[in-house]
């Protein structure tokens, strides 16, 4: 059921506790409260998670990709079946990324230029145009509730001038996508993206520039891309005070939950990360305990649940035993449960620190979910060693 849709965007910041904001996005297909997290459904699908599921972790809003879908099954087409969401089954907001991230990770693939980048399918070979203009086309085409600009990702470590000429080319771009977006919104928001990899001055810069051209919301793009994890949140710090507060402010591609706390005690609303569904996959689990690997032979004869007090069924219900027997046996359903349990205590996570930014003691819970992490697993049977690495 979709939560009392409105035809128009907009968000709106019910607390604070330091830097860390609570407050709600309402978007044509629905209502999000953020601090959010958003599950990655690339190519129209949460990978081994079905879209039923996707809502029971507690997600609001998923993350779609104009580039993946741009080549299959196409814009044209998915717009002429109803749209990404029908099309997915999915009747909650939609984010879709505009394939700036696909820049830098088919790099050997694409050749880039003022009016647009050029790639060759890593499909089938065939020529695919991808202009800032055309990107907003497609994601119009789809329905997304949240639009973003085409930009240009660079991967860390780099030089400043490549990292300069990069971020300078996607505030052009952003100038030409808010151009685009004009007039074919029907409610939806476009994001503008903060570019300027590990230079402060930089970022300043870019964020400056981009709140200028009053987006509805603004992305910090063009981290987790190579930097340390110390490096990411001191560009984060850098350029929280020169974006609008009362926009929404999305960290992309980030990441594991230590990055998600760090990031909202900075001033970060929104989320996405592929990696609680491909860790999932490779037989990861992520507890409030820290991250369980469930390949290790440790499990084997494990009767207990991952945790016995989650509020997810399938995190309290299965056995460690039987777990680490679906992982070695690469069984679909091993995928199926631990990418579902991941994004239940992604999920999970959210809802703490909404809660904790609400009562005001998120420095209270910030610390009691670190020293969770660091306590690691209750006992383990057969007297072996506490805790599990990754």
């Amino acid at each position: 059921m979709i939560d009392d849709p409105t035809p128009e965007f907009s968000f709106v910041l019910k607390a604070r506790d330091g830097a860390a904001r609570r407050g709600e996005l309402v978007t044509p297909h629905g209502r999000v409260q953020t601090p959010a997290f958003m599950p990655v459904g690339t190519q129209a699908t949460v990978k081994a998670v079905m879209p039923d599921e996707v809502a029971r972790t507690g997600a609001e809003i998923v993350l779609g990709n104009t580039y993946h879908l741009m080549l299959r099954p196409g814009a044209e087409r998915i717009a002429a079946l109803g749209g990404l969401h029908a099309f997915m089954n999915w009747p909650r907001p939609i984010l879709t990324d505009s394939g700036g991230f696909q820049v830098m990770s088919l790099s050997q693939l694409r050749k880039i230029d003022e009016s647009a980048v050029t790639f060759r399918s890593h499909l089938d070979g065939q020529t695919h145009v991808l202009s800032p203009e055309r990107a907003i086309e497609i994601q119009t085409l789809l329905g997304a509730d949240i639009v973003m600009q085409l930009d240009e990702c660079v991967r860390l470590p780099a030089e400043r001038a490549a990292i300069e000429r990069a971020m300078q080319l996607s505030l052009r771009w952003a100038e030409r996508s808010r151009r685009a977006f004009t007039g074919s919104g029907q409610g939806r928001a476009l994001f503008g993206i903060v570019q300027g990899g590990d230079d402060p001055a930089l970022r300043v810069e870019s964020a400056r520039t981009l709140a200028g051209m009053d987006f509805q919301g603004y992305a910090v793009g063009g981290l987790a891309v190579g930097e340390p994890q110390a490096v990411m949140l001191a560009m984060i710090e850098t350029v929280m005070p020169h974006l609008p507060e009362n926009r929404p402010h999305y960290l992309m591609g980030v990441g594991t939950p230590e990055d998600l706390v760090e990031a909202v005690v900075r001033g970060i609303d929104m989320f996405d990360c592929v990696m609680p569904t491909r860790n999932g996959r490779h037989g990861l689990a992520y507890t409030r305990f820290g991250p369980v690997n469930l390949k290790n032979a440790r499990h084997a004869a494990d009767p207990r649940p991952l945790d016995a007090a989650s509020d997810y069924p399938a995190t309290r219900t299965y056995a460690r035993a039987y777990l680490h027997h679906l992982v070695k046996a690469n069984e679909t359903l091993g995928a199926m449960l631990l990418s579902a349990i991941n994004l239940a205590y992604y999920q999970s996570l959210m809802c703490g620190m909404r809660s904790a930014i609400e009562q005001g003691r998120f420095a209270d819970y910030r610390a009691e979910v670190k020293e969770g992490w660091a306590r690691g697993d209750i006992a383990p049977v057969d007297g072996a060693p506490a805790g599990d690495g990754a």
